[in-house]
């Protein structure tokens, strides 16, 4: 199984997931340029996708969805309130019929040789989801746009082998940066994002032996940079409570505008 991020970040995502047989994306936030792009360098084309994955339907995940999935002719698959997000933003333009199809949280389903299993998320979006997937062999999941993690998402989250998990900012740049109070409030709120922090103290909860790789996603543009958001997730392993340092766990910070290192499991 290969993980690639194309894009991630609070201005545009899109994930690359897949093997020999199947070919998916979480969320299409780019332009289909540069999404084209993205699956060159890995000599994946368009129309070799089985699916698009949609986390939400927040403009930076939906972006391209709409000219690449007609020119592909690729099916689109989100929970209903993510499905009308996708139909009420007029900037996709009209999606043809039987592109979109229906999910439901804690309903796993299959595509191709995977099998999506899809998770409830906290964030301000109609009917947000993350998602696990796993092929008979290795397990990975994209958890991002979370404002805060429970026991459930923890669960969801063990046993993987890669992951891709949102460190949006650090808290002391967001308080004292140029975002209005409102959006503060937002970013910090339950239904917001995760910070650096919060990030390193999710992922003691899931460390495990056979986590081989860590890439830490949707960074704030305003409020975070890459070293930071490392350094911060590796401290708070190193000082967590579990049997693991920060420089244990292969980690890296996914790019905002060009493609980052293809993750081989």
């Amino acid at each position: 199984m290969r993980l690639c991020s194309i894009a991630s970040g609070s201005s545009g995502n899109c994930i690359y997931v897949g093997d020999d047989k199947t070919h998916l994306l979480v969320d299409a936030g780019i332009s289909r340029k540069r999404i084209e792009q993205g699956l060159h360098t890995l000599d994946v084309k368009g129309d070799e996708l089985s699916g698009i994955l949609v986390t939400h339907e927040h403009i930076d995940h939906i972006q391209g969805l709409g000219v690449f999935s007609r020119k592909y002719k690729i099916p689109i698959y989100g929970t209903k309130g993510t499905l009308e997000g996708i139909r009420c933003c007029h900037t996709l333009g009209k999606m043809p019929d039987g592109l979109l199809n229906e999910i439901r949280a804690d309903e796993p389903f299959a595509l191709g040789g995977m099998r999506i299993c899809p998770f409830t998320i906290s964030h301000d979006a109609r009917e947000p989801s993350g998602y696990r997937i796993e092929n008979q062999e290795k397990s990975v999941a994209v958890a991002t746009d979370l404002g805060k993690y429970d026991g459930y998402i923890v669960e969801h989250l063990k046993n993987l082998n890669a992951l891709v998990l949102e460190a949006n900012h650090d808290i002391h740049m967001l308080e004292v940066g140029p975002y209005p109070y409102t959006l503060k409030r937002r970013v910090m709120g339950d239904e917001g994002h995760l910070s650096n922090e919060l990030s390193g103290r999710l992922l003691c909860d899931i460390l495990h032996d056979n986590l081989q790789y860590v890439v830490l996603g949707h960074l704030s543009k305003e409020n975070n940079y890459e070293e930071l958001a490392y350094e911060t997730v590796k401290l708070e392993v190193s000082f967590g409570d579990n049997p693991y340092k920060g420089e244990d766990i292969p980690m890296m910070v996914a790019k905002r505008d060009t493609v980052s290192e293809v993750i081989t499991l």
